[in-house]
């Protein structure tokens, strides 16, 4: 399965021969950089470019196009090398856009010898940048991995090369330039790249024609985007319940049969309506994909929405451009037109939409009914027959997601399990629209209250014994909040306060990675220690960076970045502007883990079209003891196994 990168996360690589590809709304230079155990890329020697695209192990593509291929050879690379930054830069001299803000987000994919899709990450949230690290492969301790960066540089090459310490790095970068100038753009095909081939939305009928439209422009292969399509949908056509990414060669077994329908209707939704060996995988495709469909419709409306003001505009200004027709009845007329055209125009979008919205809110109904614990609200009937699972599950509920157009059609937001990355619940003040609260002794309440809600359900999901949590609250505030995984003995040890405790818990933990790190490298896994936990463990992290010296910032960093793969994942309930005595040193920290809010926040983007999505987190209803229950038996199942 690929992973999805965002900015900061690593993703191990487990096959030495890999295939890059890079996709961008308009054309690119694409270079790579072979950087040494401290980063710097020592000469212009050591960077593959347009002009110079073989070095050992890594060849670039020696033109400028929209989309390129990089072959790296990992096996191949010298032993000095321990990164390879991937790097894009817009051409120059006026031959596309002058900073990547003005394009599609560029698309970087790994893929391994076979074909298949390794990693995938999507440079967003560039703005006047013109060249970008958008990814690295790094080696540590004998293990390759890549890492999402997306760094953007304003000052172009340049620059860039400055801070991968190049020599001259101001001629460099004009020696780049020159020769991208000097060569010839790379043709390549209009169709969607591979990985997008297909994967419009299995709403047939959700695009309105906008044909008209002379300036309309197919989506960029680099982020799906719902656009025009010329057809002109009928309002009543149903919608289609196949997923683009669900094929034919998928699992065998069959979701259950919908009733049949009348014709001229929908289908009845029918939750498990997806590919999958068990029912737990079908409804998580199935979110998935209701998440894809909502994203895609939204996505179609909002496109035509804002076509039909740049139409209303161009026939308003048609009208007013000639003095001679600027007033008089022809003039009321024709702008009557026009609003018409734009309110008939919007009308039909919207109706196309709400027909959509309509279909997707009955098979929401259906299928949050039929969530197991790991992926249903903590106001599902399904806790209150809770019983201690045999095997952990492959998702985790971490809240709602909504947008605007539909705020009653809430989306489960599912991570897999286990966590590959930290969970980052942050109690400073929210910035999107989606909250007004600005007390920060109640945001740090409810944020340890969230915190204590997901430490209850991932201790519920796993099995007895396969998972255990640690609490650092140094200062002791939250003490009230903890209480309920106190009360019930979950927890590996009681809170732990004070700066020594913080050190020692935070050596133990390192010590346990670095030791599951070397036997799984040499194949000795049964050689661990007795006394090693191998289960997977969470920290929970309270008022950082109270209690934390340097060391321990260095620790928490370390089992941030490894900790995920061998099992030690991080739970930090932070506010980010109390750490910044430390400094940039910690952005890598932040970068690294899920942020998550304890109130509605429009922090989350889609990966298809990017939308501002809604989050919630997921809490148990005023006044209900679930969580209590639930905890309860946990910490009874705990006890019936000697733990």
């Amino acid at each position: 399965m690929t992973a999805e990168l965002v900015r900061g996360q690593n993703h191990p690589l487990t096959e030495s021969r890999l295939e890059i590809r890079v996709s961008a709304g308009d054309p690119v230079v694409v270079g790579a950089a072979l950087g040494g155990a401290d980063g710097r890329v020592p000469d212009a020697g050591r960077v593959a470019r347009p002009g110079s695209p073989r070095l050992p192990g890594v060849e670039v593509p020696a033109g400028v196009a929209a989309a390129q291929r990089l072959s790296v050879e990992l096996d191949a690379l010298p032993d000095s090398v321990h990164r390879v930054h991937v790097l894009l830069a817009l051409p120059p001299g006026g031959r596309g856009p002058a900073r990547f803000g003005a394009t599609a987000a560029p698309f970087v994919a790994l893929s391994g010898a076979g074909g298949d899709d390794i990693a995938s990450f999507t440079v967003t949230e560039l703005d006047a940048e013109t060249a970008l690290v958008a990814v690295e492969l790094y080696r540590r301790q004998g293990a390759w991995r890549v890492r999402a960066v997306g760094q953007g540089y304003a000052g172009g090459l340049a620059e860039l090369f400055r801070d991968l310490g190049v020599d001259r790095a101001a001629e460099l970068a004009a020696g780049v330039e020159a020769e991208a100038a000097g060569s010839a753009p790379v043709l390549s095909a209009s169709q969607p790249s591979a990985r997008h081939a297909g994967s419009g939305c299995r709403h047939a009928g959700t695009a309105v024609d906008w044909s008209a439209d002379p300036t309309a422009q197919a989506a960029s292969p680099a982020v799906p985007q719902a656009v025009p399509a010329p057809e002109t949908p009928s309002p009543a056509g149903p919608v289609d319940y196949r997923h683009p990414r669900r094929r034919a060669d998928e699992p065998p077994q069959p979701a259950p049969a919908a009733p049949a329908a009348r014709p001229g209707t929908p289908p009845e939704p029918v939750a498990g309506d997806a590919a999958g060996w068990t029912m737990e995988e079908r409804l998580y495709n199935q979110v998935w994909g209701m998440f894809e469909d909502l994203a895609r419709s939204t996505a179609a409306y909002r496109s035509a929405v804002g076509f039909a003001e740049s139409r209303l505009e161009k026939e308003l200004d048609r009208v007013l451009s000639d003095p001679a027709t600027r007033v008089g009845p022809a003039a009321d007329a024709a702008r009557e037109e026009a609003r018409a055209k734009h309110g008939g125009l919007v009308e039909r979008a919207r109706a196309v939409l709400d027909r959509d919205l309509a279909q997707l809110t009955a098979e929401a109904e259906v299928v949050e009914h039929a969530l197991p614990p790991a992926l249903a609200r903590w106001d599902s009937p399904v806790w209150h027959a809770y019983q201690a699972p045999l095997e952990t599950p492959m998702a985790l509920r971490l809240g709602d997601l909504h947008l605007p157009e539909r705020r009653g059609l809430r989306i489960p937001m599912l991570v897999r399990l286990p966590l590959q990355r930290g969970l980052w619940v942050d109690c400073g003040r929210a910035t999107g629209s989606g909250t007004d609260m600005a007390d920060p002794a109640e945001l740090r309440r409810l944020a340890m209250d969230c915190a204590v809600a997901h430490a209850a359900r991932l201790l519920a999901v796993h099995p007895v014994g396969e998972f255990g949590v640690h609490v650092l609250d140094p200062a002791g505030s939250a003490s009230a909040a903890l209480a309920p995984l106190v009360e019930h003995g979950v927890l590996a040890r009681p809170p732990v306060a004070g700066a020594q405790g913080v050190a020692a818990v935070l050596t133990e933990l390192t010590r346990r990675v670095d030791l599951v790190q070397m036997a799984v490298r040499s194949g000795a896994t049964d050689a661990l220690p007795p006394d090693l936990d191998t289960a997977e463990q969470l920290l929970i992290v309270n008022d950082f960076p109270h209690g934390f010296d340097d060391r321990a910032v260095t620790q928490l960093r370390y089992l941030a970045d490894e900790g995920p793969a061998v099992g030690v994942h991080l739970m930090m309930v932070a506010d980010r502007e109390d750490s910044r005595g430390f400094g940039p040193v910690l952005d890598p920290l932040w970068r690294s883990l899920l942020r998550i809010t304890p109130v509605p926040d429009d922090h989350l983007a889609d990966p298809w079209v990017r939308h501002a999505w809604t989050y919630e987190p997921s809490l148990a209803p005023a006044g209900s003891d679930v969580v209590r229950q639930v905890l309860w038996q946990v910490g009874q199942a705990r006890r019936a196994y000697g733990l």
